[in-house]
């Protein structure tokens, strides 16, 4: 099984499809087939139009071809691709170098968008296992590879899913395995399906095909085992899906193969396996002992001794399949005989031209004798049905309208039916009914009385039979003919089912789709076939002009007097032929080199077969032989051979003698037997199923009805090559296949035949271009609602839907389906191909994950109520020990004892009674049973004989009514044409008449003349005189009538040469115009060619396009996806990392606490020590008291109290420390847990980080590569971006001018700090010195003043130059900002230029399509013009007719006065009723014939009117197209106008990015630079502050000095130093003023400080005041001002404190507080 998953390309993959689509790869198309060759580039001009230059793959060699003979060839990775329609360029060349790549690889089977291809391998392949079977079972179409199972499942799981009829048609030519694909086929579907009790096994149906095999197969020059007859093996299923019975209806049997074949071909299977494999007793039996030498009918032993065993094999297999079928010994005994009889009766033979009395008789009596034996009858009885009653038969054949013609008893005909051909026929009937015996023989093993729902046909028939393929010289048959027939109609079902009926719903559906001018179905060669004329009901044997097929003409000659198979090809070719014999393109009918020879083309022309007429009108004649062998067979003296016969004459299995196997009692067998039966009781067939000819006709319309009532699978069986199934030409190689050696040969011009005949292209086009799968609204919402659960709970399982269109519409936005892919119509939606699929594959996924949901629900369920009965178990089990215990309390009581004795023996004269009661209830229900059951019986047999005979009254009354029908009809068609003929008859005997008169007055006149003549005469004699005078006026006129003569004739030949020269100007200019046409046609066809190449390409193009358009959706999709995905992960790391914070804050919390707990132990600790002193001393004072005598009891018990008190002061403070232990371990518990957890949670998020990093990571590439692709635009648009440096310079100037104020105030600050360091050291020295002179003295609160505001003006100063740099860091951010904001307004209007780009594409291509529709259109309006001028003189002519009519009218109405008139006279006459009734029917002809012309001139006017307003439609949408079209010219320049704005902006914005990028790279130099100064200055202001803190906690208490002012002026000094810095620097940011804040405070706190050297307060803080709106500065016991202040100064960072108390930054900064010292 294959999997549909899309597989991720590899890059060395994309590569290499990358380089094929550079190098352009094409196919050759050639007489020989097909080469891979290279398209070459050329300069333009270098070769002429329509030529390419390319290079052949194979051998290198450069061709100068034209475009026409090229097509695209497809990438590697398309050469055995499973789906036809998945090519990317589709045609004919690649389409046949991925069958002949898969054919190499012994992959016969491909689809074909929703077909199958076979291709007929040369050897048995090994993939029709069993296993194989179970491999496709249950899977999608999707889901499987391309096998003829794969066909098989797909419609047994439609059948199942629709419950609808379903059918699998194989087609193909003659040995390219449709039978033996029709047998996997059903032997898939019986193994797979099952049925009820194993009834129908893969054994059974194997018998079956040999038992068919043997009986309708034969060897051909085309296929050593073709069948030669039709069947449909139909499988109804039951409700579970089951095969619930079976049946074959076969048709189209070539019966006259028995006695007459081609050469070189052999008669059926049956006969050689019989002679071959009988044993000595039946052989005995048969007369089989000694052989003819020869055979009327050909029919002799195989002389090759393998070819005898296998024969013998093939009889011994065939008797093991007939008991397999139930068949007994005396049925086959019977089939024998019948088989051997008409052995003896070829052996037997016939005289040739009768004996000398002209009686027809057998040629070898004693072989004829062996044939009535073995038939059951006498010699005269079988002489006589096949030599007598001749006289009869004819006259039969000639009624072929139900009666007795008078024409045909004077034929004479009867005498050319000769004495073979009798025996001929006589033979083929028996073998027609032995056959059919056969097929109800296997029916009766089949069939089954269970009720069946629905069936699964598949069709199998012989395929295309052609004698040139298999290098034959002689013409095709008649029977030959009618299978070819049979696989046209095919053809056409499929036409019809894949382009009429798809186009058809389209058009209903009102959607729109763009496709090529499909050909016309193969009707021409089906019609010159089989169209049936308007006058085929009635009565005339006279040949008239109107256009009918071949089977029509052959009935026609054989009963018409002197007809021959001459005229009948030459009436023919009048209708259907050309004259030209050459010219197969413009008709599918040609003569051939021999008189009776002619060529049809088939499958569209592409497979042109020669057919020999000679004999062919012997097929359309009725022998009454072949009539007799059912009789003969039926009143047999043999009872085996006569209970057959009689069994089936009693039942309608065969219907005229055509379809066999109409048997069964289920609903659907006599739904198909209806079915059949009315095709050959309705319309024509009802008056002509008689005819043998036309019997072809009606059959395959049986078959294509029932066929067509389903839904059709085909499967295209090809055949690989002449060579493969027969014929000894040498295997043709074709050009371009030499370069793989490893593929197995194929004919490429017969593949390309294969497929041009079959419209496999045009189908997957349509298939690829249309949208194939379509599902009613409510059937799709019911489906597939279970993929938006969302909408199911909005509005409920149960909603009614008040439209569902838009129901639909809200599904298909929720699946989020590209709109490509879909296509809403008025009642359903439609699907492109593969879409539906994949719905399918989504709900079934959801249908499992619901179905486990429900799963976990009930066993949920069942585990909850199971516990509920092991509740109550257990409650009954405590129950029933209670008792148990009870009874044991009581069971040795004798009361008991009594009680449990007596009570039975109270009961058993009851329960007698009661048994006794229930003995005769139970006989009496058993007396009722039986008779209910003998009444049911009864009733059932009465049921099925009154069901039986209600069925046979049912068709019986069908047949009538249809028989009646077609009897009015013929009556109806018979009376009017009598009605014609009758008015034609007085029309002619009023000319006669009018002749007649004319006539008698011409005599009168001659006779008048004579006698004036007679007169002169006399009278010349009479008078000398006179008769001289009128002599010369005689002789006078008789030399003016020779003058005139002569002059007469001069200018007829004058005239005549005139003519003549005239004629032949005519016929030089027809030829030259002629020579024009052909041409003009040959350009045009190449025209179509390349247009219809050129519109597959950009088809191919267009589907591509929307293949990549889906493939992005798709991407989109998961991008989204992604970016959600990775959103959450963002939050979620987010989250982690304030979590992470949070525990660090908390650790640091914990940590505090635990310090502060560790510094109270250590205090508790010391309190300890100091308590257990007290207790030694208080111990030692107490012994001290104890020696002292002296001492009094109260000081006494004073201390011991004390020591009390002492001790539980001692046990409380242990066990405070002993509490404090354990909180602190527990917290270095926690501490510890905190910790792994983070270490945890670090570890999780750093592996999910680094993935999503990752995937970033590959996003970012990808960016990047589209980032390079516009960086090398921006590159090439490098001269115009001079305007941007202006911007330039101002930016530089800026950055020097603030690189310049932070390296000034760097240098500054850091020459303070260093003075501030120098003098922090002295001043630690001088403390050094003060605290070794005055230990015990408290130190100077100036000295502490002082240090604290150097300590306070390095802050700040360092606060400054922290401030410095973030104010370059916004700087910085902004020039990010800008720069983003560049970005993105070029990407926003390069989208947009791309955006205007395809705009102005699409209305290009819009106003071309505009352009052809106005051409179109133009065009359409002068046709119309036309049109509506011919209509113009049709509705003259019309009008003309209508004043004929008007006049007949008149005419009729005058008549009808006449005729009622003489009604009312017969009334009052007494006239008989049927006269009345017969003058009534006249009447009402009549009406009816007024009313009808009366409906025709009102269609007529409709018409008129109808066409002027189509033409006035036509100008109006001429003017909106030209005023449309002239709009959107205005609108394309308006547009280009836009793109040439926005290239400009474009390459402005592309100025600007570029000068930025190069400014925030030297920005970002800068800024390192200064952040490797700024953090050196913190590492010294970080030494600086630790000192200061050491000294800060070596005083510890105020100190007064004299050194305070010189403190102060220092700090004065400082103060000045930095206003005149400040002067000179003049700069106005926020960072200043607040220095200059922080200035003010120290000035102001200077200025009290010399006015007053004692102003400091008692906790040791400055306090000095300030103006409003400056900050103030002192020391507090509070940091939180402090920090409050920092961070409205834009501070940032974390902070750690030290032991101290002060709080310095990360980054090297120092915050605002003041310092505090501990204790």
């Amino acid at each position: 099984m294959r999997g549909r998953c899309v597989q991720v390309k590899t890059e060395e993959q994309i590569a290499a499809e990358q380089a094929w689509y550079g190098s352009e790869k094409v196919w050759l198309v050639h007489k020989d087939g097909f080469s891979l060759a290279t398209v070459v580039k050329t300069e333009a001009g270098s070769l002429p139009e329509g030529k390419v230059k390319i290079k052949l793959e194979h051998d290198g060699s450069l061709l100068d071809v034209d475009e026409d003979d090229i097509e695209k060839a497809n990438p590697p990775s398309y050469d055995r691709s499973e789906d036809l329609a998945s090519l990317l360029y589709l045609n004919e060349s690649s389409v046949m170098h991925c069958l002949r790549q898969r054919y190499g690889g012994n992959l016969i089977h491909s689809y074909a968008g929703p077909n199958m291809v076979v291709i007929n391998p040369l050897s048995t392949p090994s993939m029709y296992s069993e296993k194989v079977m179970h491999m496709f079972k249950g899977c999608r179409r999707e889901d499987s590879a391309p096998h003829v199972y794969s066909v098989a499942q797909s419609a047994y799981r439609n059948l199942l899913t629709t419950r609808q009829d379903q059918s699998i048609v194989l087609l193909g030519k003659s040995g390219s395995g449709k039978t033996t694909n029709c047998q996997h086929l059903v032997q898939y579907l019986v193994s797979i399906a099952g049925s009820t009790g194993k009834i129908f096994s893969a054994e059974k149906w194997q018998a079956v095909y040999t038992i068919l095999e043997a009986f309708g197969n034969s060897s051909t020059t085309m296929n050593t085992n073709a069948s030669r007859f039709s069947h449909v093996v139909s499988l109804d299923f039951d409700q579970a899906g089951q095969v619930a019975s079976a049946s074959i209806q076969t048709m189209l049997l070539e019966k006259l193969r028995v006695s007459r074949r081609p050469e070189a071909e052999a008669t059926f299977n049956i006969f050689y396996y019989m002679m071959a494999g009988a044993d000595s007793s039946l052989k005995t039996e048969l007369h089989f002992n000694h052989l003819a030498e020869n055979s009327a009918f050909g029919i002799l032993p195989q002389s090759k001794p393998e070819d005898k065993q296998r024969s013998s094999q093939q009889f011994t297999k065939l008797q093991a399949a007939m008991k397999v079928l139930g068949i007994s010994s005396e049925e086959q005994k019977a089939l024998w005989l019948i088989l051997g009889a008409v052995y003896h009766l070829g052996a037997a033979g016939a005289t040739k031209d009768g004996d000398e009395a002209g009686r027809r008789q057998f040629a070898r009596h004693e072989w004829a004798q062996k044939a009535a034996y073995l038939l059951g009858c006498t010699l005269e009885e079988l002489s006589s049905s096949i030599f007598k009653h001749q006289a009869k038969g004819l006259q039969h054949s000639t009624s072929f309208r139900g009666g007795s013609d008078e024409s045909g008893q004077g034929d004479g005909s009867g005498s050319k039916i000769t004495a073979l051909e009798c025996l001929e026929a006589m033979a083929s009937g028996l073998y027609s009914e032995l056959f059919t015996l056969v097929i109800s023989l296997i029916n009766r093993a089949l069939k089954s009385s269970q009720h069946s729902l629905c069936s699964l046909l598949i069709v199998d028939t012989p395929g295309f039979q052609n004698p040139r393929l298999a290098q034959q010289q002689r013409g095709a048959t008649f029977e030959e003919l009618c299978h070819n027939y049979t696989q046209e109609r095919l053809q056409t079902l499929f036409y019809e089912r894949t382009f009429v009926q798809e186009l058809d719903r389209y058009k209903e559906e009102n959607i729109e789709l763009a496709l090529d001018d499909i050909e016309s179905s193969s009707s021409l060669s089906v019609a010159a076939i089989d169209q049936a004329s308007a006058q085929a009901l009635v009565r005339t044997l006279a040949r008239t002009d109107e256009a009918r097929g071949l089977l029509w003409l052959m009935e026609e000659e054989a009963v018409q007097p002197g007809g021959s198979e001459e005229t009948m090809l030459d009436r023919l070719f009048s209708y259907y032929g050309s004259t030209q014999g050459d010219n197969k393109g413009a008709n599918m009918l040609l003569r051939g080199e021999k008189p009776l020879l002619f060529l049809l083309g088939h499958s569209r022309g592409t497979d042109w077969v020669e057919y020999d007429v000679q004999g062919w009108l012997s097929h359309a004649k009725n022998n009454p032989a072949a009539q007799n062998a059912a009789t003969l067979l039926q009143d047999s003296q043999k009872k085996n051979i006569s209970s057959l016969f009689m069994g089936r004459a009693s039942g309608a299995t065969v219907l005229s003698g055509s379809i066999a196997g109409l048997e069964g009692s289920s609903q659907l067998a006599l739904r198909r037997a209806t079915s059949m039966r009315k095709t050959f009781t309705t319309g024509v067939a009802a008056v002509k199923k008689r005819s043998l000819c036309i019997q072809v006709k009606l059959q395959v319309d049986a078959l294509i009805d029932m066929v067509r009532r389903s839904r059709v699978h085909f499967v295209h069986c090809l055949l690989p090559k002449a060579e493969a199934v027969g014929g000894g030409g040498e295997p043709r190689v074709t050009h371009g296949e030499s370069s793989d050696s490893g593929l197995m040969t194929l004919d490429v011009g017969l593949l390309r035949a294969q497929l041009r005949g079959s419209k496999l292209l045009d189908a997957l086009r349509i298939y690829r271009q249309g949208y194939p799968d379509h599902m009613v609204f409510s059937e799709f919402r019911r489906r597939f609602d279970v993929l938006a659960p969302h909408l199911t709970k909005k509005h409920g399982r149960n909603y009614i839907v008040t439209d569902e269109k838009r129901a639909v519409e809200e599904l298909l936005e929720s699946l989020e389906l590209e709109k490509s892919t879909y296509h809403m119509g008025l009642s359903r939606v439609f699907f492109r191909a593969g879409t539906l699929s994949r719905l399918e594959e989504q709900r079934d996924v959801q249908t499992r994950r619901n179905i486990t949901l429900f799963q976990a629900a009930c066993r949920g369920y069942l585990s909850r109520q199971a516990f509920k009965k092991r509740k109550i178990q257990d409650l009954a089990i405590r129950c029933i020990q209670k008792n148990i215990k009870k009874n044991r309390g009581v069971k040795h009581w004798p009361w008991w004892k009594v009680f449990t004795t007596v009570r039975p023996l109270i009961e058993v004269q009851l329960t007698e009674e009661q048994i006794r009661g229930k003995d005769e209830e139970i006989q009496q229900l058993k007396q009722k049973l039986e008779k209910v059951e003998k009444e049911r019986n009864e009733l059932r047999l009465n049921t099925d004989r009154l069901e039986s005979r209600i069925t046979e009254l049912s068709s019986e009354l069908a047949d009538e009514r249809n028989t009646g029908e077609s009897a009015s009809q013929l009556l109806e068609t018979e009376t009017s044409e009598r009605l014609r003929l009758e008015k034609d008859m007085k029309d002619l005997q009023g000319n006669f008449d009018s002749m007649s008169k004319q006539m008698e007055s011409m005599e009168m006149e001659v006779m008048e003349a004579r006698l004036i003549r007679a007169s002169e005469l006399n009278g010349e004699m009479d008078d000398d005189d006179t008769g001289g005078e009128w002599r010369l006026k005689y002789e006078r006129a008789i030399r003016e009538i020779e003058f005139t003569k002569k002059r007469l004739q001069q200018e007829f030949e004058d005239k005549l040469e005139v003519e003549q020269q005239n004629k032949r100007q005519l016929e030089r200019r027809i030829s030259d115009l002629q020579a024009d046409n052909e041409e003009s046609q040959r350009n045009v066809q190449q025209l179509k060619k390349k247009t219809q190449r050129l519109t597959s390409e950009l088809q191919d193009t267009k589907l591509h396009l929307e293949g990549q358009q889906s493939r992005n959706h798709d991407l989109e999709k998961k991008q989204r996806k992604f970016d959600s995905e990775l959103s959450g992960v963002q939050e979620e790391v987010q989250r982690e990392r304030s979590l992470r914070e949070k525990l660090a804050r908390e650790k640091d919390v914990l940590s505090g606490d635990a310090f502060s707990l560790r510094q109270q132990l250590e205090d508790k600790d010391l309190e300890v020590c100091a308590v257990n002193l007290k207790v030694d001393q208080l111990e030692a004072e107490l012994q001290d008291l104890n020696s002292q005598e002296s001492k009094d009891e109260a000081s006494l018990a004073k201390v011991r109290k004390q020591l009390r008190d002492m001790e539980a002061k001692v046990k409380d403070q242990e066990e405070e420390l002993d509490e404090q232990a354990g909180t602190i371990q527990m917290l270095e518990q926690a501490k510890l847990r905190l910790e792994m957890e983070t270490e945890r949670l670090r570890q999780t998020h750093s592996k999910e980080i680094e993935s999503k990093d990752d995937e970033v990571e590959e996003i970012r590439q990808s960016c990047s590569k589209k980032l390079k692709q516009m960086e090398v635009q921006l590159e090439e648009e490098y001269d115009e971006k001079q305007k941007v440096l202006k911007e330039k310079r101002e930016l530089d100037s800026k950055l020097l001018t603030a690189q310049d104020k932070v390296r000034g105030g760097d240098v500054e600050t850091e020459k303070r700090l260093r003075k501030d360091l120098k003098r922090t050291k002295a001043l630690l020295a001088d403390a050094q010195i003060m605290l070794d002179h005055i230990k015990n003295n408290a130190p100077s609160k100036r000295e502490i003043a002082q240090l604290k505001n150097q300590l306070e003006e390095s802050e700040f100063t360092c606060a400054s130059a922290v401030k410095a740099r973030k104010s370059m860091e916004v700087e910085i951010e902004d020039l990010h900002v800008q720069m983003e904001d560049i970005s993105k307004t070029k990407q926003a209007l390069e989208e947009q230029l791309s955006r205007l780009q395809r705009e102005k594409n699409d209305l290009q291509s819009r106003m071309e399509e505009d352009q052809e529709d106005l051409n179109e259109l133009m065009k359409k309006h002068k046709a119309a013009v036309s049109q509506s001028a011919q209509n113009l003189a049709q509705i003259s002519d019309l009008q003309a007719q209508l004043e004929d009519a008007l006049k007949e009218k008149q005419e009729v109405q005058e008549r009808l006065q006449a005729l009622q008139s003489q009604l009312e006279f017969q009334e009052q006459s007494m006239v008989e009723k049927s006269l009345v009734s017969r003058q009534e029917a006249k009447n009402r002809e009549l009406e009816t014939k007024l009313e009808f012309e009366k409906t025709q001139v009102k269609r007529l006017e409709s018409l008129v009117a109808r066409l002027k307003e189509n033409l006035e439609k036509l100008t109006e949408e001429r003017d909106q197209r030209s005023s449309s079209e002239n709009r959107e010219k205005e609108q394309n320049k308006r547009l280009q106008r836009q793109i040439r704005d926005i290239k400009e902006e474009t390459s402005e914005l592309s100025k600007k990015e570029g000068e930025a990028s190069r400014k925030k790279h030297e920005l970002e130099m800068d800024i390192e630079s200064l952040e490797a100064a700024n953090q050196s200055l913190q590492a010294d202001l970080k030494l600086a502050f630790k000192r200061i803190g050491d000294l800060q906690a070596a005083i510890e208490d105020e100190m007064e000095s004299d050194d305070n002012e010189d403190l102060i002026n220092s700090l004065q000094d400082m103060v000045t130093k930095y206003q005149k810095r400040q002067n000179r620097t003049q700069g106005d940011s926020d960072t200043d003023s607040e220095l200059e804040d922080r200035v003010d405070g120290v000035k102001s706190w200077l200025s009290k400080n010399k006015g007053s050297a004692k102003n400091l307060s008692d906790d040791g803080s400055l306090k000095s005041s300030s103006p409003p709106g400056r900050r103030r500065y002192g020391f507090t016991g509070s940091d939180e001002e402090e920090e409050e202040e920092e961070k409205e100064e834009g501070g940032a960072g974390s902070y750690r404190s030290n032991r101290y108390g002060s709080h310095v930054r990360d980054d090297g900064g120092a915050e605002d507080t003041p310092y505090e010292s501990t204790s």
